[in-house]
């Protein structure tokens, strides 16, 4: 489906309803093609929130200070 910016103006919401449907809709500028909009590949897959992300991650080892501390001992001796 091709439109008219001007008139993609207009109905922007409408457009885009129409692509998540699966149409690709062009939108020129004097006839001449300027941008596609189509529908997306597949959803992203988000986190449902940061802190059960923060949860199921586990350390193991030395706390990242005691490290460094060490590290800097051991420059000086």
């Amino acid at each position: 489906m091709e439109v008219n910016i001007k008139e993609a103006r207009g109905k922007f919401s409408s457009l885009i309803h129409q692509v998540e449907e699966g149409t690709e809709v062009i939108l020129t500028r004097r006839g001449i093609e300027v941008a596609r909009l189509v529908p997306s590949a597949g959803k992203t897959k988000r986190l449902p929130s940061l802190k059960k992300f923060r949860a199921a991650i586990k350390l193991s080892g030395k706390p990242l200070s005691e490290t460094v501390i060490e590290g800097r001992q051991e420059e000086r001796y």
